[in-house]
């Protein structure tokens, strides 16, 4: 294990994994094998990364058992987002938010991809969530197709709290940089206003993730993070860990803009 007070890297979006373990209703994936935290602080440690930040798999739903068991076993080199249940008692939720924020929760996901519908992001309860993640100092993690991303973003970003894009932002391999939700994520980054992880490409149609990158990197550089994936779910065994931070630092010419991405913003972001 690395030092524990000296950040090495930091692998911004992972997934802890147990096959045994209660599934959600309308899950668009599901586990292929166990992968446990201890898995994860190896493999990041043979590539010289020394902390993580573990993201709520979408297929158990508000069930944050096995991340939060992660956390409070390994508090110096994890964080987590989580899932929660906005139909909550506000204090009931305010309680639950507070205690996995002592644990090393730092975010709120809002995995929507491929829902038949999704949440009303202006109902009351969603709402008041928004507003405690704002007075807890937390953000929301979003993953969401393109095209409904305008319904959604405008909305987060006026409540308040930090929003942090996954896998791109995940655009629309068909419109390629000018779609609009890119777009509006670049204006985002341009202000300031969003955060984007580096990660997953290969959730993009295998399409060149260069030219995504390069506009990324000329909206705002100081906000973008890297991460792995890990497991890698719905495409496991596909490649090696290597490979995830090659996809990225290959593809930036300078290299302490690949160390503030690597290190100095996420250590902002996720409080480290």
């Amino acid at each position: 294990m690395q030092e524990q007070n000296k950040i090495t890297g930091i692998d911004c979006h992972a997934h802890v994994v147990g096959t045994d373990l209660p599934l959600a209703p309308e899950i668009h994936s599901r586990p292929a094998r166990d992968a446990f935290a201890e898995q994860f602080l190896e493999i990041i440690n043979e590539h010289g990364i020394s902390h993580g930040v573990l993201t709520a798999p979408s297929f158990y739903g508000p069930n944050n058992t096995l991340l939060l068991e992660a956390l409070r076993h390994h508090p110096k080199h994890l964080r987590g987002t989580v899932m929660v249940d906005p139909g909550l008692e506000l204090s009931e939720l305010r309680h639950q938010l507070v205690q996995m924020r002592e644990a090393g929760v730092i975010g709120i996901r809002f995995n929507w991809i491929k829902k038949k519908s999704i949440p009303d992001i202006s109902s009351a309860q969603y709402q008041a969530l928004l507003g405690l993640v704002k007075e807890l100092g937390m953000h929301i993690e979003l993953f969401l197709e393109d095209q409904l991303q305008e319904i959604v973003v405008p909305k987060i970003l006026a409540s308040g709290a930090v929003l942090v894009l996954d896998h791109f932002g995940n655009p629309d391999p068909s419109k390629g940089i000018n779609s609009v939700a890119f777009q509006n994520t670049l204006r985002g980054l341009s202000d300031s206003k969003v955060w984007v992880k580096l990660s997953g490409p290969y959730r993009l149609g295998g399409v060149d993730i260069q030219p995504y990158l390069d506009a990324l990197l000329r909206a705002n550089s100081q906000q973008l993070v890297w991460a792995s994936d890990w497991p890698w779910i719905s495409h496991e065994n596909q490649f090696q860990y290597a490979d995830c931070i090659d996809w990225i630092k290959s593809g930036i010419d300078s290299p302490q803009i690949w160390e503030d991405i690597f290190i100095h913003n996420p250590k902002s972001l996720f409080h480290f």
